[in-house]
């Protein structure tokens, strides 16, 4: 059986694109894994190519050593002791039966078997096999790639065990961060079942419509909460070669009364491309978009859906999509060639999904949270129908002489989401609202939204109580970029919290990003009429603010997900505690806009790295390191990788899933109430001018081999100066506030300076650093 204390090893077979992905992902989670393939030597050259990889397979690279790697033929008992073992070869049920019967042969007893396909039925995979392992074997259907992709689907058969079920959900939640859903025993199981057809429909009506493929993906894409990769920049991503199979999988396991056989068609273009080795970006011809080189230019082009050759790009021009904005039913409804195309797409992928209840899963909830998750949708079908309106979307169904599921017309002139006395309910088969409930453990901030009013609300912010004697402070702002009303809710939390409103304060939001820093358009503006005074204010009041936080009498923990840059860095660097999501990217990235940290940055991380046990002493080395980390924006790729940067302390805690993020940051600051005492401020020893010489020499060799611009050097000497110390006497103790009072300085000094002013405005107008 499965060992008390969980799952302590698992194996994979086949060290494919996807196989090679599940096993790094169980290294993050910290568990040894045994990754093994047919092709003798193979699995090692994976990992090595995952160590190589982008976006990286590792949350850090040490977790490549709990990977063992082996050859299937010479090495199966390495998986002998596996309390799971994860089979991602290929999709022929012959090939993967033949696998299970070795298997079973050495696995130890009560071990679970599962399978990573998405194409074959359960009832075929245990075909033959004896009827304790099919009492041990399920589907774990990983989407790719395995770490950033949060979806599992999960299939299990009559004879599976509950109580395997249950240890492999549990680790797959908690340890591999996964939203675990259960699925039915049906084709393409939920994502994609219903991800192909809309694949298959966009691709059909964009042809049909005579769209160029970046019209297709500016309405297929974000009007309708899509990635800006839309359709077709999706088939890119995931390969033109691997459609023909997936949907030749579904033609042939689907009833012929199924949607899917109406929509889908075979296209002469596409059978061309895949032909041509056009497969999409794994490919060094390209897919329907590529880059081609112009000596050392290289130009976006993409396919002409008439003539299948490739063209510059041009850029989409659509009155529907510019008038519509998110108004997904005024989309729909307009006239031109992106109005008929939203709507052929909606109408087919709409009533597809309401029409495959519940044949694919028991909830909406599911359905939608598959659909989110597995392909990265803002909204699940049934979220987007209520958008447009399920009583539209049958009468356009009506109007079509098209068949209307059941489900729609069971809702009628509903919707299937509604708030009912603060709590969140979904419409079900039976035709009866149901309470959305969550898994034991979880806290999202929609919900407690849901059910209450703010403690204090502006512009940017909020304040929530999320119970048991702890607020949390949301940033509400574009990006949760930080501006003054942000740092107004910041005092005013503090404030609360001194008189005893609550008793600790978690710093989190539910937005694709912490906080991306500060609003740059603000500074620009106020630089472009002089408005030094209100720079400077600024620059003074989130460092007041900040060290307000830092030294509030309770405690502070930051809860981070996704990019926490700038500012948004600096204030997690000036909270008490900090639990993080597993996929945190943090940094102190100003210098890409030819300016310092001047809220606290610079001295924090100053502090962190001197006070270091385990980092060499004296002046010099912490101000190095430092200068390193900031003057090359270094940004982690991970949170275990910021806690390698001290972005995050080594007391910090990371979390894998993040629908738990917030009540484990909760927890945390609960953790810390009893005795709780605002740390002390510290005095430094810095170098002074001498370690101020050693750091520019280094700064000019730099430029000297082009490797800083000039405008580098300007800004990398004001950041030399603030870590040095200043005029301070080397020999004497700096106390922290001389250091931020530094960082003023220098800020206010690069601000006033045109070059730094040009890399503002280019970051605002590109998206991209000037390298002036």
């Amino acid at each position: 059986m499965i060992a008390k204390g969980g799952i302590n090893k698992v194996g994979v077979i086949g060290a494919g694109l996807m196989g090679s992905g599940i096993a790094a992902q169980v290294a993050n989670a910290g568990v040894a894994v045994v990754l093994l393939d047919l092709v003798p030597g193979f699995a090692g050259k994976a990992v090595a190519g995952l160590l190589k990889s982008e976006p990286a397979a590792f949350m850090h690279s040490r977790n490549a050593r709990l990977v063992t790697t082996g050859d299937l033929e010479t090495d199966l008992a390495l998986v002998a002791d596996c309390d799971w073992i994860v089979e991602a070869i290929i999709e022929r049920p012959d090939a993967k039966r033949e696998l299970y019967a070795k298997l079973q042969k050495i696995r130890k007893p009560g071990s679970v078997v599962s399978s990573n396909t998405s194409t074959i039925p359960l009832a075929d995979l245990t075909q033959g096999l004896p009827a304790e392992f099919a009492a041990d074997f399920m589907i774990t259907h990983f989407f790719n790639p395995p770490r950033y992709m949060r979806l599992l689907e999960t299939v299990t058969g009559p004879a599976t065990r509950a109580e395997a079920v249950a240890s492999i959900s549990a680790f797959a939640d908690m340890r591999l961060g996964k939203s675990v859903i259960a699925c039915n025993d049906t084709p393409g199981f939920i994502a994609n079942r219903i991800g192909t057809l809309w694949l298959s429909a966009g691709v059909r009506h964009a042809i049909d419509l005579n769209l160029t493929i970046e019209e297709a993906d500016a309405v297929a894409g974000r009007p309708m909460g899509v990635p800006k990769t839309g359709i077709f920049g999706l088939i890119d991503l995931v390969g033109l070669d691997l459609m023909p199979l997936v949907a030749g999988s579904l033609l042939r396991t689907l009833p012929k009364t199924d949607a899917y056989h109406a929509v889908h068609r075979e296209e002469a273009l596409t059978t061309r491309m895949i032909a041509e080795g056009r497969t999409g970006r794994k490919s060094k011809s390209g897919g329907f978009y590529t880059m081609k080189r112009d000596g050392a230019a290289r130009h976006k082009q993409s396919v002409d859906l008439a003539t299948g050759d490739y063209r510059a790009e041009k850029k989409a021009r659509l009155s529907s999509v510019e008038d519509a904005g998110r108004n997904l039913r005024k989309l729909a409804e307009h006239p031109d060639r992106g109005g008929r195309y939203a709507r052929a797409l909606l109408l087919d992928t709409l009533s597809y999904a309401a029409s495959l209840m519940p044949e694919i899963a028991s909830t909406i909830v599911d359905v939608d949270a598959a659909m989110r998750l597995g392909y990265n949708w803002k909204d699940g079908p049934f979220e987007l129908i209520d958008r447009v309106g399920a009583a539209w979307l049958a009468a356009e169904l009506r109007r079509e002489n098209r068949p209307v599921p059941k489900l729609l017309d069971t809702v009628g002139d509903g919707s299937f989401y509604r708030t009912e006395n603060g709590t969140l309910q979904a419409f079900a088969t039976d035709g009866a609202y149901h309470d959305v409930t969550r898994a034991a453990g979880v806290l999202l901030l929609s919900d407690v939204k849901r059910r209450s009013k703010p403690l204090a609300r502006n512009g940017s912010a909020s304040l929530w109580d999320i119970g048991d004697g702890v607020a949390c402070l949301e940033f509400t702002s574009k990006m949760n970029s930080l501006d003054p009303d942000i740092m107004s809710m910041i005092g005013r939390a503090v404030s609360m919290g001194k008189k005893e409103a609550f008793k600790a304060l978690v710093v989190h939001n539910e937005g694709t990003n912490f906080s991306v820093g500060a609003n740059l358009g603000l500074a620009l503006f106020a630089a472009n009429i002089a408005a030094w005074g209100e720079i400077e204010g600024s620059v003074e009041g989130g460092q007041k603010t900040y060290r307000m936080l830092r030294d509030a009498p309770f405690p502070v923990v930051g809860a981070p997900s996704g990019m926490a840059l700038g500012g948004g860095c600096e204030i997690l660097l000036h909270c008490d505690a900090v639990q993080a999501h597993a996929e945190t990217y943090m940094g102190l990235v100003e210098v890409g806009v030819g300016l310092i940290p001047g809220w606290g940055g610079c001295t924090t991380m100053l502090k962190r790295w001197a006070t270091n046990k385990k980092f060499p002493k004296g002046p010099m080395p912490a101000v190095a390191k430092v200068f390193e980390i900031i003057s090359t924006a270094q940004v982690s790729k991970s949170a275990a990788q910021a806690q390698d940067l001290l972005f995050l302390s080594a007391h910090d805690g990371i979390t894998m899933n993040r629908d738990r993020l917030l009540a484990d940051a909760k927890r945390k600051a609960l953790s810390l109430v009893d005795g709780y005492k605002p740390a002390e401020p510290v005095t430094l020893k810095l170098p002074g001018a001498a370690g101020r010489a050693a750091l520019a020499m280094a700064v000019d060799g730099f430029a000297a081999t082009g490797k800083a611009t000039p405008h580098d050097v300007v800004v990398c000497r004001g950041l030399a100066e603030i870590l040095t110390g200043g005029p301070a006497d080397p020999i004497e103790d700096t106390p922290e506030a001389n250091i931020y009072a530094l960082e003023h300085s220098v800020f206010m000094t690069l601000v006033k300076n045109p070059a730094s002013l040009a890399r503002v405005e280019h970051m605002l107008e590109t998206g991209k650093p000037l390298r002036n």
